[in-house]
């Protein structure tokens, strides 16, 4: 019963897991680290290896960090991607690749006790606020619901079959 518990919160089913072998008992409830993309974990070393070439490896620990420094570096990495910039003018990084490199920085500084915690302060009301609004978002829906207005994304932007290795040789050749 306690071994169907355990792979039913970990999304196996009980056929999936060995009967006979007391580590998959064990082991299916710890850390399901298989969840995180090795694409995620790719694109984000680009980003920590930058770092680490201008200022140094894991510096964070010894210096400690700034939690809105990051916090900024990362919107602005990830405004400029969103905005349809795949990469870095400077570096020629992927922006999300700094973007989780800044997300992995503030994650272990505070881990190691090493992150300085200036965000903003409490009480700014973010939480209602965003419950507040949220009932909006369905009035507007309803409110526009025949209208069908063409919604430009990036792709309109595109020549017809251009791929991100395309984009990215012509960012590096500007």
């Amino acid at each position: 019963m306690v071994r169907q518990d355990l792979s039913s919160q970990r999304g196996e089913r009980m056929s999936d897991v060995k009967l006979t072998n007391p580590k998959d008992l064990i082991g299916s409830g710890k850390l399901p680290l298989h969840l995180w993309p090795t694409t995620a974990t790719a694109m984000g070393c680009i980003g920590l290896l930058e770092g680490m070439l201008k200022y140094g490896r894991s510096n964070w620990r010894e210096a400690g960090v700034r939690a809105s420094i990051y916090v900024d570096a990362c919107k602005r990495h990830l405004d400029a991607w969103f905005e349809g910039e795949e990469c870095a003018p400077d570096s020629g990084s992927p922006h999300l690749a700094n973007a989780l490199a800044c997300l992995a920085i503030l994650v272990d500084a505070k881990a190691a006790g090493k992150l300085m915690d200036d965000r903003q302060y409490n009480g700014a009301g973010y939480r209602e606020l965003v419950e507040s609004l949220t009932p909006q978002v369905a009035h507007l829906k309803g409110l526009f619901a025949d209208k069908s207005p063409r919604h430009f994304t990036i792709a309109d932007n595109l020549p017809p079959h251009d791929s991100l290795q395309d984009r990215v040789t012509r960012q590096e050749q500007a």
